[in-house]
């Protein structure tokens, strides 16, 4: 598997993430809404961890400045 994110990317994801986190457990997001974000933040997580985004690799995107392997 490809890295196929860079770094920019990969903290603006982990940002997005922590807020959707704190924004459920204060209780702005709720219900189903407040799910479902908890689901992207776990999703953008993931992919911050693993340097890997499923969906680039469809959109023939990558926002890594080298390509390398993991």
């Amino acid at each position: 598997m490809k890295i196929n994110m860079g770094s920019t990317d990969r903290g603006l994801r982990l940002l997005a993430a922590a807020i959707l986190v704190g924004l459920y457990f204060s209780g702005v997001l709720s219900g189903t809404l407040g799910i479902v974000g908890l689901v992207i933040a776990a999703v953008f997580t993931l992919t911050t961890l693993i340097g890997f985004c499923p969906l680039y690799t469809l959109l023939g995107m990558n926002t890594c400045s080298r390509t390398a392997k993991r």
